[in-house]
């Protein structure tokens, strides 16, 4: 492994102090200590954010209000391209790392020469996984999740077609050539955008069965409201409009007919479900997405 390799960790977090702060802890006892947490503190909350200005590991970037998950990654990523980070790995607030972790992406993208690899992504108790990579139905425009690795976690995959953002190192030199997270898409699909930005430049995305993460889903979307259900209705909004504009964005990768089809029952879908639910906030919420999906500048 190349030594004094330096790795930018970029977190954002949203109102969930508490759940950053533990994965927080999980990185600082990793047995790799050649790195700086970036935290992107969204609607930064100047009371509780002083619990994390103790440490000489942490550089905190402070919002006013809430600019998104890409917006807030961007963020970290220009810290770490103006201080010359060589990795810089993005990883969600509601996960607890390896204590190997860093160490084995390392090793991974140095031994087979990689820009990017995703680890394994476990559901949070361990016992199932939540993403071991990923592959992509160009007919119908949908981004499909591992659930499986063969027999066993110790089956082990080369490479995924998208990676998610919840957790992924890169060459930070990647960002100069490629771009950054594009910041239209707030939240949610600016993973799989950018995965077919890297694909489009002949990168290609890897992944590690050999380390792994513990997840939290949707930690940051949820809502305790018995009106709208458990899911924040903008979620819906932001899956909707961000789906399409994806599949606007790259059309000449896509099958014409068969993205039309599946939006088109996608969205019927949600509308019969919400109408059952008498859940109507969220399927304005879905209209809305679908409206500004169509309208939107690509």
């Amino acid at each position: 492994m190349m030594k004094n390799s330096t790795v930018a960790i970029i977190i954002v977090n949203w109102k969930k102090y508490d759940i950053t702060l533990t994965c927080i802890e999980s990185i600082l006892n990793s047995t790799n200590s050649n790195f700086k947490i970036i935290l992107v503190d969204n609607e930064s909350d100047n009371k509780k954010v002083k619990n994390f200005k103790y440490r000489n590991e942490i550089e905190i970037i402070q919002n006013k209000k809430n600019e998104g998950f890409s917006k807030a990654n961007n963020a970290g990523i220009d810290y770490a391209l103006s201080n010359n980070y060589d990795y810089t790995l993005l990883i969600n607030n509601d996960t607890i790392i390896d204590k190997n972790l860093i160490e084995v992406l390392l090793k991974t993208v140095q031994a087979k020469n990689l820009s990017v690899l995703q680890p394994l992504i476990l559901n949070y108790n361990g016992k199932e996984i939540w993403n071991a990579g990923g592959c992509i139905n160009y007919f119908f425009g949908n981004f499909i999740t591992r659930k499986k690795l063969g027999n066993s976690l110790n089956s082990s995959h080369d490479f995924t077609e998208w990676f998610t953002g919840c957790c992924c190192l890169f060459s930070t030199k990647i960002f100069k050539e490629i771009g950054k997270l594009d910041e239209r898409f707030f939240a949610y699909y600016e993973d799989a955008d950018m995965s077919l930005r890297l694909k489009k430049n002949n990168y290609k995305i890897g992944f590690t069965s050999k380390t792994f993460i513990y997840h939290h889903e949707s930690l940051s979307s949820n809502v305790n409201d018995s009106k709208h259900g458990s899911l924040n209705p903008f979620v819906h909004y932001l899956n909707i409009k961000n789906h399409i504009i994806l599949l606007r964005k790259h059309k000449d990768l896509f099958n014409s007919y068969g993205i039309v089809f599946f939006q088109f029952f996608k969205v019927l879908a949600y509308s019969i479900y919400f109408i059952l639910r008498l859940r109507f906030f969220k399927l304005k919420m879905v209209y809305k997405g679908l409206r500004d999906s169509l309208t939107m500048k690509i």
